[in-house]
């Protein structure tokens, strides 16, 4: 019998065997380690001078692969990096790149922000979203991308099951590319982190009011510098009575007064889903400060962090704020500096920190006293603080600068 034979085999008396010879890296074409070779290969293939930065990342993510298996890789080729000396990636750059990338799936994640990749490279990006089956987060941020560009991936994202997170961060997409994305996230149901901040769109509230209505996945969205005023707030705020996946809303940078905040005070009054709020840099003043303590007092529950940071807020918009944590035991963060502090508001955050009611990593003031009165004084705490930059040293992810992304995680690192 075959079973017994083998048996036999096995009992059978045999000689030591030697030493057997250190396996060799897998050189099949989902092997991470050939990514070096394979990217020096085809820009043989191609005429294509090396670009020695990406070949530098390359042999790196090669050496930390032989130390053993690896999944969940991302790729970090930002063209900030001060650390080596950077030759910024272009669009032939990035076709190369995307070719050697289509068939690595351990590699789920490329950051290519600060490059010059332009539309030509968009265009490669697309193909790659459609062919690399992978990829959960792209990185695009500061790329010199333009409306064509925009509208190429965005197009690639109406079949694309995978990718979760997308920054466009910076690239100057205008309305013509928004209102492109906006129509695919009526399509797309796995996108979950969209970030248009600073594309020069201009009021696009109307089209991605309409989306929101429709897309029941998405839980992050950044709409700074969008230029919103109170009436296209207004339909944003009507959305998100239908809304039910939105956790995380970023509308800072634009033009939102007082009476923007009566909407979306009455919508934290019924809405269970939004945890995170950016306001930063609008100017809602206290009248509109009071209007959200009002809803924050005595309905909503499900509101963890608060951003008015810079909103033109004096100390009775600010008190009524801090009172309202008192007795919403949901609300954990609350970032204030940049607005008009006199006496009442220090005493206020100073005796929440001190009860313990508000943790310091939670807020980006630090009370200290001179002559028997309190004052406050910044600290590097907030929502977003490694928006548009990640510190040489140290926890460029930490909790406490950058606790937007911290309370709404899509996966690790993300």
């Amino acid at each position: 019998m075959k079973g017994s034979g083998f048996r036999e085999l096995e009992a059978a008396p045999a000689p030591a065997p030697a030493p057997a010879p250190a396996p060799a890296p897998a050189e099949a074409p989902g092997s991470i380690a050939a990514l070096q070779e394979g990217y020096c290969k085809i820009c043989s293939e191609k005429s294509q001078k090396i670009n020695p930065f990406i070949l530098h990342i390359l042999q790196k993510v090669d050496e930390e692969i032989q130390k053993g298996p690896k999944e969940g890789i991302t790729l970090n080729i930002a063209g900030n990096n001060r650390l080596i000396p950077v030759q910024r990636v272009t669009g032939e750059d990035f076709c190369i790149l995307s070719k050697i990338l289509k068939n690595h799936p351990s590699i789920n994640g490329l950051d290519v922000r600060y490059n010059l990749i332009g539309d030509v490279g968009a265009h490669y990006a697309a193909e790659l979203l459609q062919k690399q089956l992978y990829l959960i987060y792209l990185n695009l941020m500061f790329n010199d991308i333009g409306p064509e560009g925009g509208e190429l991936l965005a197009k690639a994202l109406h079949e694309n099951t995978t990718l979760k997170y997308l920054r466009m961060t910076g690239n100057k997409i205008e309305n013509k590319g928004g209102m492109v994305f906006a129509a695919m996230l009526q399509i797309n149901s796995f996108l979950e982190k969209l970030d248009l901040g600073d594309c020069d769109l201009e009021e696009s509230t109307v089209h991605l009011a309409h989306m929101l209505k429709e897309n029941h996945h998405l839980v992050e969205l950044h709409m700074c510098k969008h230029g919103i005023k109170n009436c296209g707030f207004h339909q944003l705020c009507n959305a998100l009575y239908l809304n039910s996946s939105l956790r995380y809303l970023d509308v800072s940078c634009n033009k939102i007064t007082r009476d923007g905040m009566l909407y979306l005070a009455d919508v934290l009054k019924t809405n269970a889903t939004l945890e995170v709020i950016d306001l930063s840099f609008n100017r809602i003043e206290n009248a509109g400060a009071n209007y959200l303590s009002e809803s924050l007092t005595s309905h909503n529950r499900s509101l963890k962090a608060l951003s008015i940071v810079s909103n033109n807020i004096e100390g009775e918009g600010l008190v009524a704020l801090s009172q309202s944590m008192q007795t919403n035991p949901a609300l954990s963060n609350i970032y204030i500096w940049g607005n008009k502090f006199d006496e009442a508001t220090c005493v206020a955050y100073s005796d929440l920190i001190r009860k313990g009611r508000l943790k310091p990593e939670n807020t980006d003031v630090e009370p200290f006293v001179v002559d028997g009165h309190v004052y406050l004084a910044e600290v590097s705490n907030g929502l977003k603080k490694h928006y548009y930059w990640t510190p040489t040293y140290g926890d460029a992810y930490g909790h406490s600068t950058n606790a937007g992304f911290a309370l709404v995680p899509v996966c690790q690192n993300l």
